[in-house]
């Protein structure tokens, strides 16, 4: 019998993956219960989420065609393919349609659940792989991006005045309180550092060091998405991002533990308190928002009407400060590995997506038609 002395220490996500995989497996018994417990342990918090997630979709889908889902084949995992990418829907359960690349993480997550629970893999026959690379004929290969806040908006030149939405005006859009004071440090070490949300709110007193001479700082950023080791790295914090972070400090009585917590208000909006524990990273995308919004009704935004005003902050999530870094650096002239090492990217082919539209009004195009156009 598999030993699952394991289970009786382990965490609320192993035993959620191991549920979910002893489900497939034949009479409900793990071929190899260690498998599971080093892969969650090995996985990040987010791909736990994600493969759980997934795997409810797909069971959820195989209930709704009557199917057995440990005894799903390569056609019934084509045929959930076809439906995501709204290619063949079934009309009394239609499928949401999702991006390629979801659908292809959809597939390594569903392919490793059935390794674990010792199954044959129905995601790795040659149907299965020719209908994926049918549905990224169909569907396109690209990837939504969250739309870019740089610091002075969509600016040619780095020294001319901000315009539209842009980190600037978000900053002045700010209230004057407690919760302004949070919400300034906030953008502002969001910025410097280009960290992503889960960093963000990781954030701690302790991880902080500085001001130095020149009134700056630096910021130690624990494991992360592409650090799950826990090596670690450092980020530049401005003299103006360390004021403002002692101002926060300051003003909710901070002097130890995570940096960024939720303002509590009233129902008029004044602040009643500053709560203990860390921001959740769902606000992150939330603040954001916020502040596009007071900085439109603050008229910071020039001409933009309410329409353009949705598109925007519907454009707007959690990453869209991490994007405005890497268009503000391409603009500035940095050199793609400069970026990559300053902001802990290992993927050149997202930086160069982040900045390819920058590119495309500022490259040989361009320059000639503006060439022309002068004449």
């Amino acid at each position: 019998m598999p030993d699952l002395s394991f289970l009786e220490s382990a965490s609320a996500p192993v035993t959620d993956v191991v549920a979910q995989v002893e489900a497939l497996a034949p009479l409900r018994r793990l071929p190899d219960p260690q498998l599971v417990a080093a892969a969650t342990r090995a996985w990040s918090p987010n791909t736990i989420r994600a493969f759980l997630s997934d795997l409810k979709l797909w069971d959820r889908w195989c209930r709704q065609r009557g199917l057995i889902a440990s005894q799903a084949d390569a056609d019934a995992v084509a045929a959930y393919l076809r439906g995501l990418a709204g290619i063949e829907q079934d009309p009394r359960n239609p499928l949401k349609l999702r991006a390629a690349a979801t659908i292809e993480r959809y597939l390594v997550n569903i392919g490793w659940a059935y390794r674990m629970a010792g199954l044959d893999d129905p995601t790795a026959p040659p149907l299965v792989r020719l209908e994926l690379k049918a549905l990224r004929k169909t569907l396109g290969t690209r990837q939504r991006q969250a739309r870019g806040l740089r610091y002075k908006g969509e600016v040619v030149d780095l020294d001319d005045a901000p315009s539209g939405v842009c980190l600037a005006h978000l900053l002045k859009a700010c209230r004057r309180d407690m919760l302004g004071a949070r919400d300034r440090a906030f953008l502002l070490v969001a910025y410097d550092s280009g960290c992503r949300r889960s960093e963000l709110v990781a954030i701690t007193c302790e991880a902080i060091d500085g001001p130095d001479a020149d009134d700056a700082g630096t910021l130690f950023i624990g494991a992360s998405k592409t650090d799950q080791e826990g090596r670690g790295a450092f980020a530049y914090l401005s003299p103006a991002t360390m004021a403002a972070i002692e101002a926060w400090r300051k003003a909710g009585g901070i002097a130890r533990g995570p940096l960024f917590r939720r303002v509590e208000t009233y129902f008029d909006g004044t602040v009643r308190c500053v709560g203990e524990g860390a921001l959740h990273p769902n606000s992150v995308t939330l603040i954001y928002r916020r502040l596009v919004r007071a900085a439109f009704a603050k008229k910071l935004l020039g001409t933009m009407n309410e329409a353009e005003l949705e598109r925007w902050v519907s454009a707007v999530s959690s990453h869209s400060i991490r994007v405005g870094v890497a268009q503000d650096n391409f603009a500035a002239g940095e050199s793609l590995p400069a970026i990559m090492q300053a902001y802990r990217w290992r993927d050149p082919k997202t930086v160069m997506r982040y900045g390819a539209r920058l590119a495309a009004k500022s490259g040989a195009s361009a320059r000639l038609a503006k060439r022309f156009g002068a004449q």
